[in-house]
């Protein structure tokens, strides 16, 4: 095979990505048909087909989930080379991709990412919220958030937010009339507002600590949420019990919406972190964020 040139495999990984040569057109800026001509070429010159295409979708082949494999991280690490190479310009430019669940998002990084957004017009934050524990490097993304600093040997991790709590919360209204629960076994026959995670499509469970050491209580009620800002607003309205960081409550226990139940089985724990590749060249747009998120 002759030397193919990096923007037909560019077509490739997008196709291979995105699953639609309609959507992998719209990001690359040509026509579905340019696309579609650049994949019949690259599959000529290499002799064997890459995607199986049906009038839904595209998939991989096994030689198409091979070259993806293999090709698609050398493209992303000279995408960031050349990156870091036009950021020795004046103004650091460009975009940074970031997951972070709902929390994260809107307590611990939009607060510290408005003066990027307003300092460097030229950069472009992305910011997405998401429960699971994505896979940055196959999605694409610079970084991710998580509680704890405990990430894969591939990634570093990077205190972004100060220690926290997972804490039990109520209404009074709600607490005068179904009681105060003493012990979290007790919330097993208390009405709780659960969280559906993403991953698995499982139920939150509910973490205490005690002087044997952690466990969980998986509780049941009237209503199953995958918001914790909803989350909240249903546990002041007094629907239920609910379980929520101390942060995001502190406020209405302040003021009286809320009362804390169970405070002796909360235990500060080590809050988020920021993660991402510690073989990845960093652009200059993500290390004027990486500052900013950094935790003083």
């Amino acid at each position: 095979m002759s030397e193919q040139s990096l923007d037909d495999l560019k077509v490739f990984v997008m196709v291979a990505r995105e699953g639609n040569f309609t959507r992998a057109a719209a990001q690359l800026g040509v026509s579905p048909s340019a696309v579609s001509q650049t994949m019949r070429a690259l599959e000529e010159k290499l002799g064997v087909r890459l995607l199986t295409r049906t009038t839904r979708s595209v998939t991989r082949t096994e030689a198409g989930e091979k070259l993806l494999r293999e090709v698609a991280p050398l493209l992303d690490e000279i995408t960031a080379h050349l990156s870091a190479v036009s950021d020795l310009r004046e103004r650091p430019a460009g975009s940074v991709r970031i997951t972070a669940d709902e929390y994260a998002a809107r307590y611990v990084l939009w607060p510290k990412l408005l003066p990027v957004i307003e300092s460097y017009p030229e950069i472009t934050v992305e910011l997405i919220t998401d429960y699971g524990l994505t896979d940055i490097v196959a999605e694409r993304f610079d970084a991710g958030v998580r509680v704890g600093g405990i990430v894969a040997s591939d990634m570093i991790a990077m205190p972004i937010a100060p220690a926290m709590r997972m804490v039990t919360v109520a209404s009074p209204r709600y607490l005068a009339r179904y009681s105060v629960p003493v012990k979290p076994q007790e919330l097993t026959e208390h009405r709780c507002i659960n969280l559906r995670l993403p991953t698995h499509g499982g139920l939150y469970a509910w973490e205490f600590d005690s002087p044997e050491g952690e466990f969980r209580v998986r509780v049941d009620g009237p209503l199953i949420l995958n918001s914790v800002i909803q989350i909240l607003d249903a546990c002041v309205a007094g629907v239920g019990i609910a379980q929520l960081p101390d942060g995001l409550v502190k406020e209405h226990i302040e003021n009286g919406k809320l009362q804390e139940v169970l405070p002796a089985w909360s235990e500060p724990f080590a809050g988020y972190h920021l993660y991402y590749p510690n073989r990845r060249q960093q652009t200059a747009a993500f290390k004027v964020v990486l500052n900013a998120l950094r935790e003083p």
